[in-house]
């Protein structure tokens, strides 16, 4: 990559953040023959997602799936040894997958002649950025454009500062110990897949969650086919329950709960993982010098074309608004450039998808069904187990279900929601589907290969069929 502490004197583009925000962004502007300069505290482009977030996760659970899959195979007339777990390799492979993928996105720099520079900025004025570089060094970078993508970070509890023996989930992929008992802190989907992690590799995991239920605005239907494996897995799963203090001792830390009765009790833990959410990294950029507003939750607020109260300056990802999810950031970040470069783009997606990578998976986009009953809306649904499909029966598994929520008066699909093996891939066809505007006849008439897992979208298609 190019001098990484080299400020150019002015640029047309300027991008703070080089997560799958910012440098899809760079990479769509460039192309679209834009100059651009990215900056970044990082020495590679790739930011929380593949250093700290969705790529060392799916790492770490696919080892995670490998161990579960090694201790369930019996069931079938296949039995293994208990799994040998080299940690160091473990830990090893896990960065070395970081380390391609950041690797090629460097090159990609390159290849594109983009300007990177490794530091942080902060805007002086509507056209002007404060630069600082890793290595001390500081100027002024005028921009006639720029793409604010700087991302989000954990939330922790208040009063709480991370330690060795309290950690948030970039702690957590650092994967420095196994304890022999972690308290999760967050029944959502980062604490679920790190409890899960962290479970196959030997530990003891108990999961409090605040609310009463796992996975809080995900209907419950798709939830149960999730918890009922996570029972069995788990030590504990404490809901209506919440932390109401944390105290570090020498080998570990005592944890005060307190329940929906408002009774509390104290436990021990060797190490605790808070999992709580994220908040948006809007501090410290120098927005009080610009007429970018900022609401109450800390989000930059944009328009369809995500352009920010400067009309020159854009924001996408995490600091533009939930959902924080990396894909949403890709599809904001290919508006923005587009806007940037002078074409005509709308950020206006149908469906977003969510999935959380358990196991089962779960995924869902467009209406869930606890949206449309909070909102009134009326809607018909086909629920689909899929203990009755060839292809999950031949992988050893029983569990699963595909969900399609269409409006009953013209058919059109509104929603649609799989937990099962695979649910992250199948939801794309979902997702098309709502892009599509399609109707649930559009899915019943398409031809799915057989015996396959997407069969099930057909045949909950099927169920709707009045004809």
């Amino acid at each position: 990559m190019n001098n990484l502490n080299n400020i150019p004197k002015k640029t047309e583009l300027a991008i703070i953040g080089s997560g799958p925000g910012g440098y899809a962004a760079a990479f769509r502007a460039a192309e679209l023959g834009l100059s651009v300069t990215l900056i970044d505290p990082e020495a590679k482009p790739g930011g929380v997602c593949l250093h700290r977030g969705c790529i060392p996760s799916k790492a770490l659970l696919h080892v995670a799936k490998l161990i579960a899959e090694a201790e369930e195979s019996k069931e079938i007339g296949v039995s293994f040894g208990k799994p040998k777990i080299d940690l160091e390799r473990v830990r090893e492979w896990k960065n070395e997958v970081i380390e391609k993928l950041t690797g090629g996105l460097g090159m990609k720099v390159d290849k594109l002649k983009l300007n990177y520079v490794r530091g942080i900025a902060r805007f002086k004025d509507r056209q002007t950025l404060l630069v600082e570089t890793a290595d001390g060094g500081q100027g002024e970078l005028a921009f006639q454009q720029a793409i604010i993508a700087s991302g989000s970070r954990p939330v922790l509890l208040p009063q709480v500062e991370t330690s060795p023996r309290i950690i948030d989930s970039s702690g957590a992929l650092e994967l420095a110990e196994v304890p022999k008992s972690l308290l999760v802190v967050g029944g959502g989907y980062i604490g679920l897949e790190l409890g899960s992690v962290y479970a196959a590799l030997g530990s003891q995991v108990s999961v409090v969650e605040m609310t009463n239920g796992l996975l809080p605005g995900c209907d419950r239907d798709l939830v149960s086919q999730l918890k009922r494996r996570l029972d069995k897995k788990f030590a504990d799963i404490l809901l209506s329950t919440k932390v109401v203090a944390l105290k570090e001792q020498k080998n570990g830390v005592a944890v005060t709960l307190e329940d929906k009765q408002g009774e509390q009790n104290s436990r021990r833990f060797e190490q605790v993982l808070i999992a709580i959410g994220r908040r948006p990294n809007t501090e410290n950029l120098g927005l009080e010098n610009t007429a970018i507003k900022v609401d109450q939750k800390g989000f930059i607020e944009v328009d369809g074309q995500l352009r920010t109260a400067e009309a020159n300056i854009f924001a996408i990802g995490d600091i533009a608004g939930e959902p924080m999810l990396a894909h949403k950031a890709y599809g904001e970040a290919h508006v923005a450039a587009e806007v940037a470069a002078g074409r005509k783009a709308v950020f206006d997606p149908r469906g977003i998808p969510a999935v959380v990578f358990t196991d089962p998976e779960i995924a869902w986009c467009g209406l869930t069904e606890t949206q449309a009953r909070e909102q009134k809306i009326p809607i018909e649904t086909a629920k689909l187990p899929w203990r009755g499909n060839g292809r999950t029966l031949s992988l050893g598994r029983e569990d699963g279900m595909t969900k399609l929520i269409v409006d009953p008066e013209n058919d059109r699909l509104l929603g649609i929601a799989v937990a099962g093996p695979g649910a992250g891939e199948l939801i794309a066809e979902g997702v098309l589907a709502l892009e599509m505007a399609a109707v649930s006849e559009d899915l019943r008439k398409t031809i799915h290969p057989h015996p396959t897992l997407s069969e099930t979208l057909f045949d909950a298609a099927e169920m709707l069929f009045k004809g």
